[in-house]
Formats: structure tokens, C-alpha cells, sequence
């Protein structure tokens, strides 16, 4: 199974990931709102920092669920 298939699979049937994966897509939209802008004040410079930090730990624990589906179904 493909690591997209294994995603898809657990928003679907794990809330704790859904709940995971929904938050990191609102930073990714949140961020994107803030990129398009041509210039930052010092405050939402260090906001986009906090929220592209909180996005990547998102992504470590998604990576963490992925792995343990990995490792539970291995024939997949």
C-alpha cells in the first residue's frame, strides 16, 4: 500500500489523525494567507515561524501514525 493510501485510510478511520491532519492543513492555508502578503511586521514574521513549527511537529506525529500502520500491517 502506498503511503497516500495509508493516509487516506487513517483520516478516514482515526480520529486522532483526521483531528491531526485537519489542523495541519488549516496552518498550511493559514500560512499560505500570510506568504501572499509583500511585507511582514516583526509580529506576524514570528507568527509565521510558530505556526511553520507547529505545522512540521504535526506532520513528525502524522509520520508516527503512518509508521505504526506500517508496522501493524505489513503485508499491506
Amino acid at each position: 500500500m502506498k503511503e497516500q493510501e495509508i493516509i487516506e485510510k487513517l483520516k478516514q478511520e482515526n480520529e486522532d489523525f483526521r483531528k491531526l491532519s485537519d489542523e495541519h492543513h488549516h496552518l498550511d492555508v493559514q500560512i499560505g494567507e500570510i506568504d501572499r502578503k509583500v511585507y511582514l511586521t516583526p509580529e506576524e514574521d514570528l507568527e509565521r515561524k510558530k505556526m511553520a513549527k507547529q505545522k512540521l511537529h504535526l506532520k513528525d506525529k502524522m509520520a508516527e501514525f503512518v509508521r505504526e500502520y506500517k508496522k501493524s500491517h505489513p503485508d499491506n
